[in-house]
């Protein structure tokens, strides 16, 4: 499964790093990186992590 996220929308609340840390996470300038493509095992948390942002800024697909 593929993973974005709309960063004209994303806010850095960090709903998506605490749902999903293996997906998503900040970088050292604080800047959201996340996993492009995820298996398997990692849609349960990336789809909590979409449910999770206040923006819906996540795309999944």
């Amino acid at each position: 499964m593929k993973v974005h996220v709309d960063m004209s929308i994303c806010l850095l609340h960090g709903q998506c790093v605490i749902a999903a840390p293996e997906v998503f996470s900040f970088d050292d300038a604080g800047g959201l990186v996340w996993v492009t493509e995820i298996d398997d095992s990692q849609v349960a948390d990336a789809e909590a992590a979409s449910d999770a942002c206040p923006e819906q800024a996540i795309i999944l697909g």
